[in-house]
């Protein structure tokens, strides 16, 4: 049996999916849970084959528990999405994915990369392939990003002088200069462009 975690936090969809994975002879769903940090407890306390963690998830988004789970576990991880960002298949593949699909794969073809991938298998959805092959490069400097992420996660201007050892004034020069290059008007917009393409 491969046992497997599921991680969404659409009710709807995750209950879907479990039950339909559930008709599959040699697949086991061992709990559901709706958020990062649930699916990071899940996967300590299950130990499943496979997880199968949705990339936009409250807490922790699904390449941040991937990253942790490969660092401390064996189970393999597959990430689904309903807005397949290519830029964010880069982050994905370093933090450990093994599958990248969207959430209109059908049933039976995730639990087909689901055994390939507990086999050892990689997949990637060939439409997010193809997009990540012609995407442009990223305009921002490492800081610009680092600075992005803190904003994502909602730090405040000194909150995030403070954790990075900078001065506000100096935080607020580097993310005035990411926000002119992605044309956002605000840093909180620029962060969740940036999120999209799958730079921060």
């Amino acid at each position: 049996m491969i046992g497997v975690v599921l991680a969404d936090d659409e009710d709807l969809i995750r209950g879907a999916m479990a039950a339909l994975l559930g008709l599959e002879s040699d697949i086991e769903v061992l709990a559901q849970v709706s958020n990062g940090t649930e699916a990071l407890e899940a996967v300590s306390r299950e130990r499943p084959d496979v997880a199968v963690l949705d990339l936009e998830m409250p807490e922790l988004d699904g390449v941040e528990v991937t990253a942790e789970i490969t660092r401390a576990t064996t189970t393999r991880v597959v990430l689904v999405t309903r807005h397949a960002r290519p830029g964010v298949l880069k982050r994905a593949l370093s933090a450990g994915v093994r599958g990248f699909v969207p959430k209109t794969t059908p049933a039976t073809k995730l639990a087909a990369i689901l055994r390939d991938v507990h086999n050892g298998g990689r997949y990637v959805d060939s439409e997010i392939a193809a997009s990540a092959l012609t995407e442009g490069d990223c305009p921002l400097g490492e800081r610009e990003i680092e600075l992005l992420r803190h904003t994502q996660h909602g730090a405040s201007v000194n909150t995030i002088a403070e954790r990075v050892h900078l001065a506000p004034g100096t935080v607020r020069n580097y993310l005035s200069a990411a926000m002119s290059k992605l044309g956002a008007e605000t840093r909180h917009e620029a962060a969740r462009r940036a999120w999209e393409e799958g730079w921060i």
